[in-house]
């Protein structure tokens, strides 16, 4: 069989690589994917990102599966365009990416089907947000409605960085977001304390099976400082999600989460990421969904994952979840993302990388950022690579990752020196 993965991510990459061992792969071509799949001689990068091209290509050379990364692509209807033409896709319509192309379609949603989260206003009226702000007071979290590549969200601290948040997405747009019809918005929330986890499902509409636990760092600098990114890293298993945060995940935000998508006539098919943010009571909450996988979450998850992934979206894309059982590696998956200079705001590209290590199956290293330009390696976006590894325990998986990236090399470097402080403190 032939597989298409949509992106060009580290997300990507991993998924890429864990399709590519299955059995009864024959080709995985990734659109456009990057400098490292281009260099994985399992993979094949195809120069498309326009949705009907991409349709076409599927067509042309008979793609048993595609499989979308990024958010982007979801909400311009790739796979309304591919399920128009008969073509096997993994992941939701448009209609329902609007779980998380849209977080005050969103949060209306989560508020009708009692779904556990923040309280919350939306706002497009400029004078009107910094009032509401000027009354709830600070810690306050500011989100963009609309698709921000994860820099969307400022939790301020003070009312200075609330407001300043405000101006951002509703007059300058520093935030680079792509506002949805009606223009700009701003939906404000409750600051909820507690520790934060991604729980990811697959989802074929009706059924769910639920992917191993992970938590990603989002702050640039060690020790959660510093601006809101992408993501700096992440590892799984996430020891915050114990088995009864995990059926509390389950029975109050997931099922009923696909439940009330199905009801609302908007059938929920992919992968469903759930932020959560679970208080000291563990009782978790909904930050926010994602309607894909998370970068970096991917690329720990799939080193852990044993199941051959295609086996697994088949039943996917079947509606026959139900029938699937994943396996995985007990040992702890953890990965460091290295950063471009820069990163987030604006990221120098076009540095030479040198240095990489061997790939093996105790540690691989995932391009995202990357390019090759003349046969060399380059930088070509905000976060590089993601190095991961495997270990006995998030302290073994650690230190593998940080003596895997110790020799790579590109101008201006950063990445954080405590990915999983987390989970080693709670050993």
């Amino acid at each position: 069989m032939k597989v298409l993965v949509l992106g060009s991510g580290g997300r990507e990459h991993a998924l890429a690589w864990k399709l590519a061992q299955g059995q009864r792969v024959s080709q995985v071509f990734v659109a456009p994917g990057n400098g490292g799949t281009a260099r994985d001689p399992l993979l094949k990068n195809v120069p498309i990102t326009d949705v009907k091209a991409l349709a076409d290509f599927a067509e042309k050379e008979k793609i048993s599966l595609t499989v979308v990364g990024p958010e982007a692509l979801l909400a311009a209807g790739v796979v309304d365009e591919f399920r128009a033409r008969g073509l096997r896709i993994f992941g939701p319509t448009k209609a329902a990416a609007q779980l998380e192309s849209s977080k005050a379609f969103a949060k209306d949603f989560m508020k009708r089907h009692a779904i556990p989260t923040a309280a919350y206003e939306t706002f497009s009226d400029l004078a009107a947000a910094h009032a509401y702000v000027d009354k709830q007071g600070a810690p306050i979290v500011i989100k963009a409605d609309g698709l921000a590549a994860g820099k969307g969200v400022v939790v301020a601290m003070t009312l200075d960085e609330a407001h300043q948040a405000i101006d951002w997405i509703l007059e300058d747009n520093k935030l680079g977001v792509a506002h949805n019809e009606g223009g700009a918005r701003v939906v404000i929330e409750q600051f909820l304390e507690g520790e934060e986890a991604s729980f990811i499902v697959l989802c074929d509409g009706k059924h769910v099976v639920s992917l191993a636990t992970s938590q990603d760092h989002k702050r640039l600098k060690d020790g959660d400082q510093g601006p809101n990114t992408g993501g700096m890293g992440a590892y799984s298993p996430a020891p915050v999600v114990t088995p009864n945060v995990h059926a509390k995940a389950m029975h109050e935000i997931i099922l009923p989460t696909i439940a009330g998508m199905a009801k609302d006539g908007v059938p929920f098919t992919g992968f469903l990421y759930a932020g959560l943010m679970i208080d000291a009571q563990g009782q978790p909450r909904t930050v926010e969904f994602n309607t894909r996988m998370g970068d970096p979450e991917t690329q720990p998850i799939m080193m852990r994952l044993k199941s051959d992934l295609l086996e697994v979206l088949l039943h996917a894309t079947d509606g026959t979840l139900d029938k699937v059982e994943l396996q995985w590696d007990r040992r702890v998956a953890l990965g460091v993302v290295m950063a471009a200079e820069g990163y987030p705001l604006h990221p120098r590209k076009g540095d030479p990388i040198s240095g990489l290590p061997p790939d093996s199956e105790e540690a691989m290293v995932f391009h995202a950022g990357t390019a090759e330009l003349d046969g060399k390696l380059v930088t070509s976006g905000g976060r590089v690579l993601c190095v991961t590894a495997l270990g006995e325990s998030v302290k073994k998986a650690q230190q593998l990752a940080y003596d895997t990236l110790v020799g790579i090399q590109f101008e201006g470097k950063q990445y954080r020196q405590d990915i999983g402080h987390r989970a080693v403190a709670k050993r």
